[in-house]
């Protein structure tokens, strides 16, 4: 039981987090549904009665009367020879199957059911009403009956025809449409989405190579060299961004921290699938400049993606240029410790493939900082380039997360294991002996 509710929970999780597209879903089916209704003409339906007595003596098992099998007198009247019969007596003009399609056949009480027919105006309903039912009581009484001769009388025959209110009409078609669509958005939503390993939470992103997060941010990656010039010279964090950003710094415990002088150098690694998580080593090294440390942005010698072939075509425009203090320069050198006399810190900034990622080539610096977007990297992701890390000398010492979704309550400030001490529920022990001593 508790498996299914963690399961419906997951699902609604899903729809909700694809909430546009399941709405845009429910919206096709109730606008189209309607729109095909409301163009079809106004039918008119016509009703006649017909009583079943039960035969002589007749009587169930607990001594009471027997009642009509709705079910099977629908299928009676809607057969083949019945219908046929119908359209050689009264030249209804449609086909069989057209007829089949406009009979309904439902309880009207005791031993009484209704059959409906519908028709383009109030005559032909009450017409093919009519003729269907004589031609049903015919075919039920007659010797010839296959299922055995049953009593049948008319009680009343198709005299007035109806027809539902345009507006009723349009009403229950956008109903029916509304709950169509819900149904094929919810069967399509989970169907596409429902096995996305994409982590979204901030303890499932550290937990995946037990790296804490240091700080999670708004992060937007401009999609051309203009938009990342703007971001170089006029990115003004929120205040609570800013503040995360600090914080993450202040963290990393690098040499010029300690108020004695020296120089410091951060790698920020993003993946190529990524997009908006390469903002985030530029963010950082604004972010500092802001606060009155000299920062050197390096640019590293990025993958071909077309954010970051901007941010490299707008790394070399602003090479040499200073703005207060934040520097901007392009290299393709692996060491970016000492870029810069001037600078007190050194931000680098580069991006690797999720598949085979090669660290060989990119900037080394005192820390390695990963950055992601929460729901855009899966474990399995995170795992290759925390190994090719290790690999390759370098360790990975926080996570910096991107656009961290509203709901998400963990913070990812601790591994998986210092999450489970923490959680570990106590444990009965059975089968010991206990020995009491006087």
């Amino acid at each position: 039981m508790s498996g299914q509710a963690l399961d419906l929970k997951k699902s609604a999780t899903i729809v909700w987090r694809h909430r546009i597209v399941a709405g845009t879903i429910v919206a096709l089916g109730l606008i189209g549904n309607t729109a095909y209704f409301a163009a079809q003409p106004q039918m008119y339906t016509a009703s006649a009665l017909v009583v079943l007595p039960p035969p002589p003596n007749a009587t169930t098992a607990g001594g009471q009367t027997p009642s009509v099998n709705v079910s099977t007198q629908s299928v009676v009247v809607t057969s083949v020879p019945v219908l046929v019969a119908a359209l050689r007596s009264a030249g209804l003009g449609v086909s069989l199957a057209a007829l089949q399609h406009r009979i309904t056949v439902a309880e009207a009480g005791a031993l009484t059911i209704s059959i409906s027919a519908q028709g383009d105006t109030a005559q032909q309903a009450e017409r093919t009403a009519n003729a269907v039912t004589r031609s049903y009581i015919a075919y039920i009484t007659a010797a010839s009956n296959p299922a055995g001769q049953q009593p049948a009388e008319l009680l009343q025959p198709a005299a007035t025809a109806s027809a539902k209110p345009r507006t009723t009409r349009v009403y229950e078609a956008a109903a029916a449409g509304a709950a169509a669509g819900a149904v094929v958005a919810l069967i399509a939503v989970l169907a596409i989405w429902g096995n996305d390993r994409r982590l979204r939470k901030r303890d499932a992103i550290a937990d995946s190579i037990g790296v804490p997060v240091l700080a999670g941010v708004r992060a937007s990656s401009p999609a051309d060299a203009a938009g990342w010039t703007k971001l170089f010279w006029h990115y003004e964090p929120p205040a609570g961004d800013a503040w995360l950003l600090q914080r993450a710094l202040r963290e990393l415990g690098l040499p010029w921290q300690s108020g004695h002088g020296g120089t410091g150098s951060v790698a920020v690694l993003s993946l190529t699938p990524d997009r908006a998580a390469l903002a985030l080593g530029p963010q950082l090294a604004v972010s500092a400049a802001a606060q009155g440390i000299p920062t050197a942005l390096v640019v590293g010698p990025c993958q071909a993606t077309r954010e970051a072939t901007a941010l490299r075509a707008a790394g070399g425009a602003a090479t040499g240029r200073d703005t207060g203090n934040l520097r901007v320069m392009v290299s393709s050198h692996e060491d970016v410790s000492q870029p810069s006399a001037q600078a007190a810190l050194t931000v680098a900034v580069d991006v690797v493939s999720p598949q085979a990622p090669r660290l060989a080539s990119t900037p080394r610096a005192d820390v390695t900082l990963l950055a992601v977007t929460a729901g855009a990297v899966t474990a399995k992701q995170l795992v290759r380039v925390a190994a090719a890390a290790a690999g390759a000398g370098r360790t990975i010492a926080g996570i910096l997360v991107a656009n961290p979704e509203p709901g998400d309550q963990t913070t990812g400030r601790l591994p998986q294991l210092a999450r489970l001490d923490q959680h570990q529920t106590p444990t009965r022990m059975v089968g010991l002996v206990t020995e009491s001593r006087r």
